[in-house]
């Protein structure tokens, strides 16, 4: 196999991008209107959420340092944040921590500024601005060992474990064999499937620490006095045939291939370096997505059986579907179809090589059809505590 590259944007930090967005971030959700009527500029795109306010103080600080590793992910040129001005989120604060990446950075608080109208006003002129400066940038030739591939699985059923995800699987074990990261979440999908993921930890505190991660979810869950096991496999995984939430967990984890896993990250956390990654995150898109953005990937891929439409604001999400009906009927949604393999047409290692490929055009710029779509607007931030 020939060493794989990508055409990308080179960032001041020295990553990789696969896009070159202007984003507007409302760093609470009293702003999110401003964030979206000032990124229908050319060029920029809104990323807005629920969170930023009347929060316990730990889930303030998820929500700010998800904002921050959000703002340096690499498919990101500038950033627009719009605030509202007496939230708990501390604007400066996020945008401190953004500009360290070496990224033009700019604020925008609607009472400060005279009202939603007038922001809206100073918004688009910083967009333009920004648009101005980052014109000239061009894609250049990448090494693949400088991508950054998400990963999720979503609307499963009987096709997702035998055919999308195993060949996810060795599309990503191909990627991080050329020195490629993966970051991979969903930790409510391990459950029944624990040891299965611990035994790949690179060292004996990264075994623990996964295992515990896992634990600790379904320990959540109970005190809320809810067993996990009702709510997985959720209805729509019942109706596509998944029995058990091991059969889901089992599907779930052979999309993150069988090489060692380097570490896991809290939500909100960027990945430290190159390597594969867990983040602890629970399985529904708009927080994992956003989770999977902030850890730093710069394309995600999406395995979905019934046929999921989300995609991500600054993340390219790529498609995939081992289920021949869910390929015709959702054609809308789904950018790779692998169903061939379950006709017995195809074999698990040319559908990885045929997701690799789509990951190394959608990287080059190729849009999926979520970005085509829009449909990439519905996004949140995970948090834990109660809104008070």
């Amino acid at each position: 196999m020939h060493h794989m590259t990508f055409k990308g944007y080179e960032r001041p930090d020295g990553t990789a991008g696969t896009r070159n967005i202007i984003g507007v971030v409302s760093t609470v959700v009293c702003a999110n209107e401003v964030a979206k009527w000032v990124s229908s500029v050319k060029g920029a795109k809104a990323f807005v959420h629920g969170q930023g306010c009347a929060q316990t103080s730990p889930d303030i600080e998820t929500v700010t340092n998800t904002l921050i590793s959000l703002g340096r992910n690499p498919n990101l040129a500038a950033i627009l944040l719009v605030g509202l001005g007496c939230e708990s989120v501390d604007i400066q604060r996020v945008a401190d921590g953004i500009s360290g990446s070496g990224k033009p950075v700019e604020t925008v608080v609607v009472q400060e500024v005279g009202g939603a109208r007038r922001a809206k006003e100073i918004g688009r002129r910083r967009i333009r601005v920004f648009s101005a400066g980052i014109s000239a940038s061009r894609r250049n030739e990448i090494d693949v060992s400088r991508l950054v591939l998400g990963l999720k699985c979503g609307a499963s059923d009987t096709t997702s474990g035998i055919s999308a995800n195993p060949a996810l699987g060795r599309a990503v074990d191909a990627i991080v064999d050329e020195g490629g990261s993966i970051v991979f979440g969903e930790t409510t999908e391990f459950i029944g499937a624990e040891g299965l993921i611990a035994s790949r930890g690179r060292t004996k505190e990264v075994k623990n620490k996964i295992l515990d991660t896992i634990i600790g979810m379904e320990e959540r869950a109970k005190r809320m006095g809810v067993d996990m096991r009702g709510g997985q496999p959720t209805q729509g995984n019942i109706k596509g045939g998944l029995s058990t939430i091991e059969e889901k967990s089992l599907g779930a984890a052979i999309k993150t291939g069988s090489r060692l896993v380097d570490g896991v990250l809290s939500y909100g956390e960027r990945i430290p370096g190159r390597g594969t990654y867990m983040i602890d995150s629970p399985g529904r898109e708009p927080e994992l997505l956003t989770g999977l953005a902030a850890g730093g990937a710069t394309v995600l891929v999406f395995t979905t059986g019934r046929g999921a439409p989300q995609g991500f604001p600054f993340v390219p999400v790529l498609k995939v579907t081992g289920n021949p009906v869910t390929a015709r009927r959702l054609a809308d949604h789904i950018d790779v179809d692998v169903s061939a393999i379950l006709e017995g047409e195809m074999d698990i290692d040319e559908g990885g090589r045929i997701i690799r490929e789509a990951v190394v055009e959608v990287a080059s710029g190729k849009a999926v059809k979520a970005e085509r779509l829009a449909y990439e607007e519905s996004m949140n931030i995970y948090v834990v505590g109660p809104v008070i």
